[in-house]
């Protein structure tokens, strides 16, 4: 009689394992309706995501958009409080404008040292041609040549003061620059068109550098992760034409391509898998909607929906009529 203990687990486990493995068998094989080139998976519609954040830190005067409102790209979303900012740029505008004021006298003392280069030259010539005539002394003579070294050293000062404003004068420019340029980042810019997701600031609150005030989703970039076989996998190339179609739209398949394919195996995720599945390592494939079909169908398609994934190993097999994107 002690055998029969050990004879029914063993029964068990073989039938155990049998249900795994037609599990497995049902799994690989087309669902019913599929031509033999087109493979499917269980997968949920995504969309990225992406966070409007501030570039410097502030108080946040205003946030424009709600949760649910959609933004343009480049569109503005929010403001920082930037009174210190605009105070510090006009202060800058009249620095530039003493730095030009200070190479215009620069320059006007470049054109009287000229003069003076220019009378103490002719002063110089008179007097080394009276010297020759012996009228006057020579003296009188010495004391022109160093005249006209006085007025060239003066020359080359002005014109080093020129330089030196010409310089003030662009540095003063770089400084409005830099406080434009600083004073655009306390606008928040939307950096794609989406749909607000998340709201995660209110005005009045301070903002670090880099804090977050909006999560936007990006409805032109949506797309669905399916797991396939490693024998199936290895058949899917990138791009290949795929569809989408989810649990709340039957009658609407989705244009996609296949856009990535796992370079490593990985267990399948536990919302999209049944356990047996789990049990054998799969390939994620990601799947892109096509942006043209999105922008035409615009919040008809949202993340989180659930559906299945369709990829076409076979460029030759025609996609059945149900998977046929319709026209409208």
């Amino acid at each position: 009689m002690k055998p029969n203990r050990f004879i029914k687990p063993l029964i068990f486990g073989l039938l155990a394992a049998a249900a795994v493995a037609v599990s497995i068998h049902f799994y690989l094989q087309p669902r019913a309706g599929l031509p033999a080139g087109i493979v499917d998976g269980n997968g949920r519609l995504e969309a990225t995501e992406v966070d409007v954040a501030s570039k410097l830190a502030g108080r946040l005067r205003e946030l424009l958009p709600r949760e649910g409102d959609r933004v343009e790209a480049g569109a503005v979303v929010g403001r920082l409080d930037a009174d210190e900012l605009q105070a510090q740029l006009r202060a800058a505008l009249a620095q530039v404008e003493q730095a030009r004021q200070a190479l215009a006298q620069s320059q006007a003392g470049v054109r009287k040292s000229r003069s003076d280069v220019s009378l103490a030259g002719k002063t110089l010539q008179r007097s080394e041609e009276l010297v020759g005539r012996g009228f006057i002394s020579r003296n009188k003579l010495d004391s022109d040549v160093t005249g006209m070294e006085g007025a060239r050293a003066g020359m080359a000062q002005a014109q080093g003061k020129v330089g030196e404003a010409e310089a003030a004068v662009l540095a003063a420019q770089a400084r409005v620059e830099a406080l434009q340029a600083t004073l655009a980042d306390s606008e928040l810019k939307a950096p794609v068109g989406g749909r607000v997701l998340y709201r995660l600031a209110e005005p009045g609150e301070v903002l670090a550098a880099g804090g977050k005030a909006l999560t936007l989703v990006d409805l032109d970039d949506m797309f669905m992760s399916i797991y396939l076989s490693t024998e199936i996998a290895g058949r899917v190339a990138l791009g290949a034409e795929a569809r989408i179609v989810l649990d709340a739209l039957p009658g609407q398949p989705i244009p996609a391509s296949v856009t990535f394919v796992a370079p490593q195996a990985q267990f399948t995720p536990r919302e999209v898998e049944t356990r047996s599945e789990r049990e054998k390592l799969m390939f994620r494939v990601k799947l892109r909607a096509d942006p043209a079909w999105l922008a035409a169908h615009r919040d008809l398609a949202k993340g989180g929906m659930p559906g299945v994934g369709y990829v076409r190993l076979d460029p030759g097999v025609v996609w059945p009529a149900a998977l046929q994107p319709t026209a409208e």
